[in-house]
């Protein structure tokens, strides 16, 4: 049986990780500017700040878990990921669902849609005249959820990989090494799919999703796997 060179393996895990990154931001309903005066459906900011936002969270979950749990397998460490950026996610289209229907007291419609693809209700008579939907319908707060889920185990799985770099050469400061490299990785990540969008999506039901996501994949895995070669240098550079 051919032995795998570990840092090759981690290497290729820390591009997988990133790709699950990028692939996350299109799950999620960016809205940005026009959704934050209700002429669009989504969240009322851009990929980068969702992406990294909810990514990060979900780093601090999987951190905990991996600090407290010193046998904590890489699917445990990748699923509190998951859950922290899920929760984190959810939170802020709740809370932006509050704001839309009893502050804007606009109904939750998509433009992308004729009907929600989850409910089955109808999108298109409730659409405001001159925008693009409002709110944050069923499918795009589902969608979501989802994107948050992918995106915050992308993150578990970087720091369990990083953390199993590092440990054995700098032990003390491991968890923070490995954890500025991580954030480091969410923003490249998160700012490839920013030219693909361009601009607002609505989530997986959208039709730019499609269209967008195989070469923002395919850049994502080629960019993470150089940020994978870097990071297996920055290692040997610690070996004295």
């Amino acid at each position: 049986m051919v032995a795998i060179d570990p840092n090759l393996l981690y290497v290729l895990l820390i591009a997988i990780s990133g790709t699950l990154i990028c692939a996350a931001v299109h799950f999620i309903p960016v809205g940005g500017a026009p959704a934050a005066m209700a002429q669009a459906t989504g969240i009322g900011t851009g990929t980068v700040e969702l992406a990294a936002g909810s990514g990060l969270v979900g780093l601090i979950t999987a951190s905990y878990m991996y600090a407290y749990e010193p046998l904590a397998s890489m699917a445990l460490v990748m699923a509190a990921g998951a859950m922290g950026s899920m929760v984190m996610l959810a939170s802020t289209m709740f809370a932006g669902s509050l704001i839309y229907a009893y502050g804007v007291a606009v109904p939750f419609a998509s433009a992308q849609v004729k009907k929600d693809p989850i409910t089955g209700q109808r999108q298109d008579i409730y659409i405001s005249k001159g925008t693009q939907g409002q709110g944050i319908p069923t499918i795009c707060f589902v969608s979501g959820v989802v994107g948050a889920g992918l995106g915050g185990a992308g993150g578990g799985l970087i720091y369990f990989s990083l953390m199993q770099i590092y440990t054995p050469l700098i032990a003390a400061s491991a968890a923070a090494v490995a954890g500025v490299f991580t954030m480091g990785v969410f923003y490249v990540n998160s700012v490839i799919p920013s030219y693909g969008v361009g601009g607002t999506i609505e989530g997986i039901h959208d039709p730019k999703f499609k269209r967008v996501i195989g070469k923002d994949v395919l850049t994502s895995f080629v960019i993470s796997l150089l940020c994978g070669v870097v990071a297996v240098f920055i290692a040997q550079g610690m070996i004295v």
